[in-house]
């Protein structure tokens, strides 16, 4: 399967960054996987539901280490994008409310 699309909602809500939508092929889409922080980077948090007992399990989830790196790594390139895309805007604000070019 191929990740045709990711598209990133950044947050700043504690350890929360990111809400990130993947499709694949363009025909399936996962969504409300989280970009969390935390003491050694970032990491991927694939969409769960709380069950009753408390404890959190995956709704849906790659089946291999090889499948969850590649969501993994393209899914952090686009936050990453997204940043340096955030970042450029609100450069460019700031330049338009003192009058630079």
């Amino acid at each position: 399967m191929e990740i045709t699309e990711i598209r990133i909602s950044l947050r700043d809500e504690g350890k929360l960054k990111a809400f990130a939508t993947v499709t694949f092929d363009n025909e399936f889409v996962i969504r409300g996987l989280r970009i969390i922080s935390s003491r050694n980077g970032f990491f991927i948090s694939m969409p769960s539901r709380k069950r009753k007992d408390g404890s959190y399990h995956d709704i849906a989830h790659p089946i291999n280490n090889s499948a969850r790196k590649r969501i993994e790594d393209a899914v952090m390139e686009a936050y990453e994008n997204e940043l340096r895309t955030k970042s450029d805007v609100s450069r460019i604000s700031q330049n338009m409310e003192i009058g630079e070019p």
